[in-house]
């Protein structure tokens, strides 16, 4: 049931909204290159976002409306699971540290835009690259649909029918971030996560004032869960589930596009050190965040909209903020939820487009300009209006999801999202570290662990669905008599690794594909020195520029490509099948 509407909460979430989409377009002019119409500059930011930028828009990328609205809804609905979001976002960042700086040390050297990319030139496997590719972006398009769901939530609890809203924030999306790129979400998530941090830490001050202190609340979930035969304790047979699952998504997490786009983004390996050493702040307030799931069941909370038998959760903190605070407050609380909705959903859109450009429609559909010098710089601007365009019809299909399907089945899309993008890990993470596997071996293992993964949810029920009902693997379908579950991500990714590492000698007397990475290539990078995005210093130049010699092209008239005097190596010279 839809509440009551309120103008002055809507009036002041309009206000904000607003506020934002101007920022939005002023974006376009801020500290941009020579032109946007390029993917580097449109969809990478120039590659020059120091370390505050970078800080903001990883933090606004990794910790979305999605994360505000459903992390105390698992909490809510579950109990103790919901907390392992907590530590996964602890764990990440020492685990990823030193593997992003080397990420972004050899995509910035060899103008790689995306993790297929780099796959591609450092495995020499087309087929390799476009099945990271095709992860990637199928593992994004719930992601981007979820993150409206905080706007969806927020729009039933102000007592607003219709989808309406979600179509005015899909054309107001869509504009700002074709005209700006990525600059847009990274001035957008300056404001956005002051916002959230604000309202997090008044949330956790005053609603337990008001509820009486966090003993009342912790003894009212307890009684709560504990109705429901949940706990705000784990149990035995809950241990393994949520240690792989806390694990699985922290290895997970910055396989994603828009994860790798906001490590390419940075100027420097340091500023990646120094966010990847900053960004556990944002785990602090995730904490804070999860417990709104317990002060929800503490003050009784209604969910509104769903059904009863399957209620949507998703709005139990608007409707835990509109009980609790002043309208005006609650105001200022829905509106930064909903601008923590556009930013993550804008780099989601943005990235997930940077990879079909770069890896699918390049390579694939306009291949001929990737080394014909007569072509190449327009296929560079068309590269980048692809991408431009891409991302648009992205956030359009998102809207339709959210529209036109059921909410519960748009969250069961999310629970796959991590299990079908740690497959591949092998190919992006092993490989910055060793081409000891079998670029063959690579593509069969992720073959095999995505095939038994997505058998492993299709057999997985729930309450509200017969097939891919949760991201928890149930060890009894495998005839053992225990109600220990397992993240099936875990399950899939260790058979991935198998299959590769006995595959790899097997597979010796087929050719390995040729590494474009390798340190023995005729010229080094050359350092173009700049200051950081955010300085009046900072100009269109990208941080590396690479002096191109003649090389050898096949079909060519005269047999080489010759160099062209102060042109930024964007990517490799050919794309070869």
């Amino acid at each position: 049931m839809i509440p009551s509407f309120n103008g002055l909460e809507f009036g002041i979430v309009i206000g904000m909204f607003a506020a934002v989409t101007a920022i939005g377009f002023v974006a376009t002019r801020w500290h941009r290159g020579a032109s946007l119409t390029s993917l580097e500059e449109w969809g990478l930011g120039g590659r020059r976002f120091g370390t505050t930028v970078s800080w903001f828009l990883m933090g606004g990328d990794l910790y979305t409306a999605y994360t505000f609205v459903a992390v105390p809804a698992l909490l809510f609905g579950t109990g103790a699971t919901g907390f392992f979001a907590v530590p996964y976002t602890i764990v990440v960042f020492p685990l990823v540290m030193f593997v992003a700086a080397r990420m972004w040390s050899v995509c910035n050297e060899h103008g790689y835009a995306t993790a297929a990319d780099f796959v591609r030139g450092r495995h020499g496997s087309p087929v390799l690259a476009l099945l990271v590719a095709i992860t990637g972006i199928v593992a994004t398009m719930p992601y981007i649909s979820l993150q409206l769901t905080g706007i969806r939530a927020v729009i039933e609890t102000i007592g607003i029918g219709g989808d309406w809203p979600l179509w005015v924030a899909f054309v107001v999306l869509a504009a700002f971030t074709f005209t700006s790129g990525l600059r847009a979400p990274a001035l957008v998530a300056i404001v956005k996560d002051i916002l959230i941090y604000l309202m997090v830490l008044v949330a956790v001050i005053y609603i337990p004032y008001k509820l009486g202190g966090y003993g009342v609340i912790f003894h009212g979930a307890q009684s709560a869960l504990a109705a429901k035969g949940y706990s705000t304790l784990l149990t035995g047979s809950q241990y393994l589930g949520y240690t792989t699952l806390a694990l699985g998504s922290a290895l997970a997490l910055f396989l994603y596009p828009h994860s790798v786009t906001g490590v390419l983004a940075s100027r420097s390996q340091d500023v990646v050190k120094k966010n990847m050493s900053l960004l556990p702040a944002y785990s602090l307030m995730l904490g804070f965040i999860a417990l709104l799931g317990y002060m929800a069941l503490a003050a009784h909370v209604k969910p509104v909209g769903g059904t009863a038998k399957a209620p949507d959760t998703t709005t139990i903190v608007p409707v835990l903020f509109s009980n609790l605070f002043p309208h005006w407050l609650a105001g200022v609380a829905f509106g930064a939820i909903v601008i923590g909705a556009l930013v993550p959903a804008a780099i989601m859109a943005i990235a997930a487009a940077n990879t079909f450009a770069r890896d699918i429609y390049r390579p694939y559909i306009r291949p001929s300009g990737s080394y014909r010098p007569e072509v190449s710089q327009f296929v560079t601007m068309e590269e980048g209006l692809v991408s431009q365009i891409v991302s648009v019809l992205l956030k359009l299909g998102a809207v339709v999801v959210i529209v036109s399907l059921k909410l519960t089945f748009a969250l069961e899309l999310q629970l796959i999202g991590g299990v079908i993008v740690i497959q591949i890990l092998p190919a992006v993470v092993l490989g910055l570290y060793t081409r000891w596997f079998h670029r063959w071996a690579l593509v069969v293992g992720r073959i095999v662990g995505m095939g038994l993964s997505v058998w492993m949810l299709y057999v997985t029920k729930s309450a509200t669905a017969a097939h891919f009902g949760s991201a928890s693997f149930a060890l009894s379908r495998w005839g053992l008599h225990t109600k220990v579950t397992i993240w099936t991500g875990i399950v899939g990714v260790v058979a991935n690794l198998v299959v590769a590492t006995v595959l790899t000698p097997l597979l010796f007397w087929l050719p390995r594909g040729t590494d474009e990475t390798s340190p023995d290539e005729s010229q080094p990078p050359i350092r173009v020195a700049g200051p950081e995005l955010g300085s009046p210093r900072s100009g269109a130049e990208p941080p590396y520029r690479r002096q191109q010699a003649a090389r050898p092209v096949p079909n060519s008239p005269t047999g080489s490509v010759p160099p062209v005097a102060g042109a930024k190596r964007l990517g490799r010279p050919r794309y070869q099948a």
